[in-house]
């Protein structure tokens, strides 16, 4: 049996709080884990620090190679296969084998990888990455850019693989399908679980029910220790004042009278102070979550975008003509295969597709707010971000604070962050702008499952006018008022 063993793991960035602080803990390369945790607690980060690509201190043993998803990629305007093949050490025949388990097409080997869609460029990077057959896999968000129906042919793909891995999702219903372990980074500490996410969430709603009664006791227990500590304190003043202010009074006796109390008075504020921090150590390990909010300005426009027998087409159509409206405090969901052109859409809305338009699409509006599926232009600090976006900045960093950052993060250059802050920076820029509209291109990427339900909750309560691309139906099934699907053109 092959495992991985982590002995007082301990790491940091610079400047930043712990990461990882002694932890220890073992793992079986069979199975198939479920790494899970908040963005920005160190999921992405562990994967490093397993391909010793980190300093740290502490032992870390793996005793099989690993393989890491996303893998970095070379000249990406070359054919998809060479492309590829420089990612790895295998044959052209070994890749068709995993495109076939996959249920791929070969012909995509063929085209320049930077024409994929990003689905089909996950496809492809994860058939390569399994031609290494005598590997451990580090899965670093497989579900990213897939469709519904590519992250069911993922959870096939993967259940006919007899090697383990370690996988980062956010999509509750992938996990669930795929993990037979999990490993969360709590907020105080590392869980690892037998079972999968539903597990996981169960057991961990149990405690946090019992947690939620200790803290309200600990708190009352807080208050009271504090308020002990401040009287006795108000003891020494007390006395010291009467030596004052009794002009007729033996000074000397009431000093010494005023020194005895102020001894005890110390004595007491000190036990009371070492008790009040034993019972802040007692406080429980409960994640909370605040609500956000949406800078939309609701509008008197009935209809703010409007397609009539619309389509694109590239060298062909790409999908068959829609017709549909967004109106006002509408959620329209836009669904279809990975590569069927609904980023296309996106880009014709927005005036800079250059496929050739066919029908009608008009655009009702000029106050829209978007996030868009790839933000690795964002760069530069938080400020410098703000500044360009034209944003309210304390707004911002108070959305980003409501999403899960940690304030030492708001020094960070956006480059240098995960990929899930960065996703969090784009979708708070977008809460932040005022708009009668907003587009948003799989909002959902990157995000944890608080942030999730953080956005579910904030759309359910206040209905703006959004056209959204989105592969997770349960997220559909909870805010779509009409759902558009656009039918591939082979």
């Amino acid at each position: 049996m092959s495992n991985i063993s982590i002995k007082n793991l301990t790491f940091a960035y610079p400047g930043q709080a712990a990461l990882f602080d002694n932890a220890n803990f073992e793992l079986d390369t069979s199975w198939r884990l479920g790494l899970l945790g908040r963005n920005g607690r160190g999921k992405t980060t562990l994967f490093k620090l397993l391909q010793n690509k980190l300093s740290y201190t502490g032992t870390i043993n793996v005793s099989v190679p690993l393989a890491y998803f996303p893998q970095p990629l070379g000249d990406q305007t070359q054919l998809a296969l060479y492309c590829l093949q420089e990612t790895g050490n295998f044959l052209e025949w070994e890749l068709k084998r995993e495109l076939k388990l996959f249920g791929i097409s070969e012909d995509l080997l063929w085209q320049p990888f930077n024409t994929l869609s990003g689905g089909e460029q996950t496809k492809l990077m994860l058939c390569a990455l399994f031609c290494q057959t005598d590997h451990f896999f580090l899965l670093d968000e497989p579900t990213n850019h897939l469709d519904l129906a590519g992250r069911q042919e993922l959870v096939a793909y993967l259940k006919q693989k007899k090697q383990g891995f370690i996988v980062t999702s956010h999509d509750r219903t992938f996990l669930n399908q795929t993990i037979d372990h999990t490993l969360v980074i709590e907020r105080s500490q590392l869980r690892l679980e037998n079972g999968d996410l539903a597990s996981y969430e169960m057991q961990k709603k149990r405690r946090d029910s019992h947690d939620i009664q200790q803290n309200e006791k600990t708190r009352h227990e807080l208050k009271r220790l504090k308020q002990a500590a401040l009287t006795k304190e108000n003891w020494a003043s007390q006395a010291e004042r009467q030596k004052l202010n009794n002009s007729h009074a033996d000074k000397g006796f009431i000093g010494r009278r005023a020194a005895k109390v102020m001894k005890r008075a110390t004595s007491l504020k000190s036990r009371a102070e070492e008790q009040i921090k034993q019972k802040e150590t007692q406080l429980k390990n409960l994640e909370v979550s605040e609500p956000l909010s949406l800078n939309y300005q609701p509008t008197h426009k009935q209809i703010l975008v409007e397609a009539k027998d619309f389509s694109l087409a590239y060298d062909q159509q790409l999908f068959s003509p829609l017709n549909f409206e967004v109106k006002a405090g509408e959620i329209v969901v836009l669904k279809g295969n990975n590569g069927s052109g609904k980023s296309s859409l996106f880009q014709a809305l927005l005036g800079s597709s250059t496929a050739t338009a066919s029908g009608e699409l008009s655009l009702n509006t000029q106050n829209i707010s978007v996030v868009h599926q790839d933000f690795s232009a964002n760069r530069g600090t938080l400020k410098e971000f703000a500044q360009k976006r034209d944003l309210d900045y304390t707004l911002l960093l108070t959305l980003l604070k409501k999403l899960g950052f940690e304030r030492h993060t708001f020094d960070v250059l956006l480059e240098n962050m995960s990929l899930g802050q960065q996703k969090k920076v784009e979708l708070a820029a977008s809460l932040a702008t005022p708009a009668e509209l907003y587009l948003w291109d799989e909002p959902l990427n990157y995000l944890d499952t608080y942030n999730q339900d953080q956005l579910l909750a904030l759309l359910q309560e206040t209905k703006p006018a959004l056209l959204v691309i989105e592969h997770d139906q349960n997220f559909i099934d909870q805010i779509a008022d009409t759902v558009v699907e656009l039918d591939q053109k082979l």
